[in-house]
Formats: C-alpha cells, sequence, structure tokens
C-alpha cells in the first residue's frame, strides 16, 4: 500500500518518519498510517513525545492530488481528524522540516506544537495554484500562529517561503545548523522533561483578537489582490476562510474550511488548475527521447540580433548564470539594443525586485561583438533577426562556418519553416527552433521546434535548457505559426470579420477581457505591433486562397503607418504617454468601408456570440494541429495558451475549456457557422470524431 510511517524509539521519543516518496504524499493509506501511528504513540506509556519528520527528500509535499477526484476508501482516515488528535496529544509533538513542507504537509507541521527546520527548507499552502484552500486547518491555524495579515500573504500567495523567512514569521520556531533529527529529538526530550503547558496553534486567539478589532483588513485585502486574482474563485474563498478563523470559534471556523474545500474540489476552476499543473509536468516527457538523452551542458551562449527579442533573450540568459555574447551588424546596433537591456534591468532596480549589485553581475555576463568568430565558444546560439527567411537562412550559413561542431543552433523564428533554414547548414541535426515569447526575459513560455532532422541531443539540450532559464519548454514540430501562432491566426481572423459584421473593436477586447484573457486582440495587436502580424500576412499572401473570405482593415490600419502603442495609433488611439485605448472614429469608418466593398450588412452583435466565434475556431485549429502530431498532446496546445497568450489558467487552457464546454456543443456551433460562412469554419475531423463518439481532447492518446 502506497505510504507508510515508519516508527523508530529513541529512548523514550518516538520518530514518526513519513515515507511516500518522492515527495512523501498525503494520499489516502498515508493518512491512515499517521493516524494509526499517532494513536499507538499517544497510547504507550514507554513514549514521553513524538517527533515527526519526512524520509528521503522532503517533510512533505501536501496531498496526492491524483486522488482528489477518487472517493475515499471505506473508513478512511480524514486529516483534519488525525491532526486534531496529534494536536490534542499531551506529550509534546515536534515537527523535523527538512526540503520542503507544503501544503498538508505544512498543515501537518502547524499541528505540531513545536516546529524545527533546517537552511534551504521552503515552506508555504500552494492550495490556491490547484483552485482550492488548504483543507486541513492551513487557515485557522496559521492566523492564529502568526497574525491574520501574514497568513493571508501566505495562503493568498501560495509561495513557498524560505526557512529562514518563515522564522522570522513565527512558522518554525528554530532553523537548526546541526543535525535535524538530533536536534527536534533533544527539543522533544526537554519539553517532555520541563512538563509545560503546550502551545497548540488552535489555542492562540491573541492575534485573531487584534484582527477583530480592525474589521476593515479584509476588504482592504480583497481590494488589494483584485488585479492579480481576476477571475479565480480560490484567492476569494481563501481570504473567506482567514476571516472565518477571526469571527468563528477554531471548531467551526475548520468546519467552514472544509465545507469550502469540497466545494472548491468539485469545481470546473479546479479542475482546470489541477490539469494545468499536471500538463506542465507532462510537456517535459518526450516520447523518442528519453529522459536520459544526453543533452550538451551549456555553459556559454550566443545571440545574434540585438533588437527587442535578441536583448530579451540575452537577458534571460545572464538572469540564469550563463555568460552569453550577443553579436549584431554595428556598434551602433549593439549599443542602442544593450541600452535597452540597462534600462530595464535599472526598471527592476527601482521597484526594489533586484539589487543593484545583481544587476552589475547580470549585466556583465553580456559580451557584445560584431564578429560572428566570437560566437565560436558558445554551446548555444539564438539567432534574433528579423523574421525574413532569406536573411535568416545567411545567418545559419554564417553560424555554420563559425560555430564549433558540437554547438546547437537556434532559430527564434515564430513562424518560419526551420526545415528550410536547416537546409543552409552542414548540420541540419544540431538546428532547431526556440521560439521566446516577447518580452523574452519576462514571458515563461519557450516553443521549441523540433525539424525534420533534429537530433534527440539536440532536443534533449534546448528542454533542459528551457528549465534552467527558468521557462516552461513545450516542444512542438513544423508548421508556419507552429502551435501558438497557428491557432493565433483563425482567432484574430473572426475577432476582424465581427468588426466587418458590426461589432466595434472595444465590444470585441471587452467580452474576451471578460471572459479572463489579459486583453481582446485589438489592444493585444497594439500592444504588440500591428507590423508584426502585417509582415507575416504579406509573406502569406501568394499562397492565401483567393475564394476564402479575407479582411483588409488591419493592413489598411497598417499603411497608414498606425502600428499600434508605439506609433500613437492603431486599433486605437493613444494620447502621449499614455497606454489607455480610445476608440478611433478612423477605425471605424474603415470598418464600414470594408464591410461596404464586400457587401456585408452590418448589425448589432450580440455579447453571447463573440466568445463562439473567436475561441471555437481556435480550438478547431487545435485539433488539426493535435492530428497532425504538431503537437503531442492536447494538454501541451493548453500550455503554450496558458504561458504564451494569457488564456486564463482557471480554465485549463482552450483544449480543456473545449472539453468542459463539451465538443458536441462545439462541433455543432461550428457547423452552423461553416454552413453560415463557408468553408473555413469547417469542423477539424478529429473534432468531429471526438464528438460523435462521446469523447475528449483529454482522451487522445490515452
Amino acid at each position: 500500500m502506497p505510504g507508510s510511517v515508519e516508527l523508530e524509539r529513541h529512548d523514550g521519543v518516538a520518530l514518526l518518519r513519513l515515507t511516500n516518496p518522492p515527495v512523501n504524499g498525503l494520499s489516502f493509506a498515508m493518512r491512515a498510517a499517521l493516524g494509526d501511528r499517532i494513536m499507538e504513540v499517544l497510547a504507550d506509556d514507554g513514549v514521553a513525545a513524538i517527533v515527526v519528520a519526512g524520509a528521503g527528500r522532503m517533510f512533505c509535499g501536501g496531498a496526492d492530488i491524483r486522488e482528489f477526484d477518487a472517493p475515499p476508501p471505506p473508513g478512511a482516515a480524514s486529516l483534519p481528524a488525525v491532526l486534531a488528535e496529534m494536536e490534542a496529544s499531551r506529550k509534546p509533538v515536534v515537527a523535523a522540516i527538512h526540503g520542503v513542507a507544503a501544503g498538508g504537509g505544512l498543515e501537518v507541521a502547524l499541528a505540531c506544537h513545536v516546529r524545527l527546520a533546517v537552511p534551504g527548507t521552503r515552506l508555504g499552502l500552494p492550495e490556491v495554484t490547484l483552485g482550492i484552500v488548504p483543507g486541513a486547518g492551513g487557515t485557522q491555524r496559521l492566523p492564529r500562529l502568526i497574525g491574520v495579515e501574514p497568513a493571508l500573504d501566505v495562503i493568498v500567495g501560495g509561495r513557498l517561503l524560505a526557512a529562514e523567512r518563515a522564522l522570522a514569521l513565527g512558522i518554525v520556531d528554530q532553523v537548526v545548523d546541526g543535525d535535524l533529527l538530533d536536534g527536534a529529538i533533544a527539543r522533544a526530550r526537554q519539553l517532555a522533561a520541563d512538563g509545560g503547558p503546550l502551545r497548540r496553534a488552535s489555542l492562540l486567539e491573541e492575534r485573531v483578537a487584534e484582527a477583530r478589532a480592525r474589521p476593515g483588513i479584509f476588504a482592504a485585502f480583497r481590494k488589494q489582490m483584485a488585479r492579480r486574482a481576476r477571475g479565480f474563485d480560490a484567492p476569494y474563498a481563501c481570504v473567506e476562510s482567514v476571516e472565518n478563523a477571526v469571527s468563528l470559534p477554531f471548531a467551526e471556523g475548520m468546519a467552514a474550511e472544509r465545507r469550502i474545500f469540497e466545494r472548491l474540489r468539485a469545481s470546473d476552476q479546479s479542475r482546470a488548475q489541477r490539469h494545468a499543473f499536471f500538463a506542465e509536468r507532462e510537456a517535459t516527457k518526450i516520447p523518442d527521447v528519453p529522459r536520459a538523452t544526453p543533452a550538451l551542458p551549456v555553459e556559454r551562449a550566443a545571440i545574434v540580433g540585438c533588437g527587442t527579442m535578441g536583448g530579451g533573450i540575452a537577458m534571460t540568459f545572464a538572469n540564469a548564470g550563463i555568460p552569453v555574447t550577443v553579436v549584431d551588424v554595428s556598434e551602433e546596433a549593439l549599443d542602442k539594443g544593450l541600452a535597452v537591456v540597462a534600462q530595464n534591468y535599472a526598471a527592476t532596480v527601482a521597484k526594489g525586485r533586484l539589487s543593484q549589485a545583481a544587476m552589475d553581475e547580470r549585466l556583465a555576463r553580456i559580451a557584445r561583438s560584431v564578429r560572428y568568430e566570437d560566437v565560436r565558444d558558445a554551446d548555444i546560439v539564438v539567432e534574433a533577426v528579423f523574421e525574413r527567411m532569406e536573411l535568416k537562412q545567411e545567418v545559419f550559413r554564417r553560424l555554420d562556418a563559425a560555430c564549433k561542431p558540437d554547438a546547437v543552433l537556434a532559430t527564434n523564428t515564430s513562424t518560419l519553416d526551420v526545415d528550410e533554414i536547416a537546409a543552409t547548414t552542414s548540420r541540419p541535426e544540431s538546428v532547431i527552433g526556440t521560439h521566446f515569447f516577447s518580452p523574452a526575459n519576462v514571458m515563461r513560455l519557450m516553443e521549441n521546434v523540433r525539424g525534420r532532422r533534429s537530433s534527440p541531443r539536440t532536443i534533449a539540450t534546448v528542454m533542459q535548457l528551457a528549465k534552467r532559464l527558468g521557462k516552461v519548454g513545450v516542444l512542438v514540430g513544423v508548421c508556419d505559426g507552429f502551435v501558438g501562432n497557428r491557432l493565433l491566426a483563425p482567432y484574430l481572423r473572426e475577432a476582424e470579420f465581427l468588426l466587418e459584421e458590426g461589432a466595434p473593436p472595444q465590444q470585441v477586447d471587452r467580452v474576451l477581457f471578460e471572459f479572463g484573457l489579459p486583453m481582446g486582440p485589438f489592444q493585444m495587436s497594439d500592444l504588440a505591433g500591428n507590423d508584426v502580424s502585417w509582415f507575416i500576412r504579406q509573406r502569406q499572401a501568394a499562397t492565401r486562397p483567393a475564394h476564402l473570405r479575407y479582411s483588409p482593415v488591419a493592413d489598411r490600419i497598417c499603411e497608414r503607418g498606425r502600428f499600434g502603442q508605439k506609433t500613437g495609433a492603431g486599433w486605437y488611439r493613444y494620447e502621449p504617454g499614455s497606454r489607455t485605448p480610445v476608440p478611433d472614429p478612423l477605425v471605424e469608418e474603415l470598418i464600414a468601408g470594408a464591410a461596404a466593398e464586400a457587401g456585408i450588412a452590418r448589425r448589432a452583435v450580440g455579447d453571447d456570440e463573440i466568445v463562439p466565434r473567436c475561441l471555437y475556431p481556435l480550438v478547431n485549429e487545435g485539433a488539426k494541429v493535435l492530428d497532425e502530431g504538431i503537437a503531442l498532446r492536447a494538454s501541451d496546445i493548453d500550455i503554450v495558451w496558458m504561458h504564451g497568450y494569457g488564456f486564463p489558467r482557471y480554465r485549463g487552457g482552450p483544449m480543456f475549456w473545449a472539453d468542459l464546454v463539451g465538443l458536441r456543443t462545439i462541433y455543432d456551433a461550428l457547423s452552423r457557422l461553416h454552413d453560415e460562412h463557408g468553408e473555413r469554419l469547417e469542423p477539424a475531423p478529429l473534432l468531429k470524431r471526438l464528438a460523435e463518439q462521446g469523447k475528449e481532447f483529454g482522451d487522445v492518446g490515452s
């Protein structure tokens, strides 16, 4: 049975060691074992004190998330009940914490009377990131232990804290520099010998009494978190549960916490956030590139191109401690690009997020050159020049001649054919796409594009590198736009068609913002720069089917030099120094003119039409990408869109969201749109098959 609690006796002290590798997860079996061991040692007259510790690399990583949707076995132990027994013990209970104490693991520690940790330990309650609240007393014991406002920060923030920070807050009582178990056993033995009253978090009332005298703190906290918590249920439920700790007796607060936990656990948001948790881990698994595949150690890197993308990628390497050389055509280009890098770092320092010393260290890792010969020692070179095939091919010819034989040659293309680029080299097996998203030093997605001849070693290198750079790496195949931008195309296309049919840009943007996206398609285009997509459309014009509907509005906006925020006008106007979009009558004139030319009778478009019209075609394209093998799994598409385009995590990505909506619903809606608007909205074969079989995207490949 997975999960056990080993018992060792140390001269009157019972050491209970949580054993369920790799993270000592609190499975049903583990909870039962812990409850049984607690009852056993409490009944043993030869035991004067108890130490709870974790086997292996950590104390306890929390609940076994895989069991969340499974019914508990008959008579299964309730973790809150087990912890209540432990906390009520007349024998002192000491937590000996190392590695990680997260979620239910920290709740176990909070039910102990004393908590010791070693340096390097991380502690926290990250349940909010899974769409739930702590369900075994975390929202009730922690406020009583450290105070309401610090507890809100810990619980709603969901981050793990260093042991030293946990000590300062009062979550742990001591950071032990020596042997943790020896220290914990000695502390437990001393507590038993002293015979004094034990400190039980559930009985501490001073901190919550202070909060009762300040009734406005919860409203203030909700206001403070409103922007980052937009659309999420769990952060507000966490605040509600902590508020219960202030207004209710402990037992009633515990019961309310459990009700909130159970309600959220059954919600679509929690299902979506748990899906995202597992999807991020699944994305690292490449069937034909096993984990043991040798990867090239990346000790030095180089970037070709010092524009916005090149500078951001250089910062990403420097931030990860990897020396990087930036190559561009002239000293002037380097001066301009690296000045922006320095300004970005300086802005971070000004906000208090980086020290001046750390900024200086990172800048010192970035070298500059106008000579390709200076990349000869680089283990990986990332090309980040303008999105023109001829230019990129020329760069790769020069890199092929200049780089050492085993170097990885990566292109930051967002749409171009990686195989065409690789064909200009004598080493196509070393060529791969590494599509960073802008700003590269901020955005977490790294869409890694395997070419037809990219070797397992090359793939393993960039997938491991993504993790080292703090990115979420997703491996995709070669097609125009890969996964992210290929799905973006029908989304933008239908949004533009809605304008011609009668919806103003601000209506479309508002509805999709309310759906949960960080901004609608037109604000997004203005932010990214309308000229970027304009250039791609120009490249694609020669192969665009002439019989398919095409909206010229975006092109006409660009023809007037309206490239977005950077030019003060795009789909909207922007006052000098402002990023606030202002509707512009000129844009409405362009839209109306295009509609008249196409013979489209404009009408009032309902808000309820916009999400299906924009997102169902996106999902449909995802079905094609999945069927073609461009994406390994539906969840990889979800990761690309959550981390690259801001698809709301509480919806789990577009493919998981589609499963929640129901593929039959989406198929039927697309069939109606297909009848009305033509072949571009024809349901994908995979979508049709799954809808008819009553299956989901999550079933593909399973």
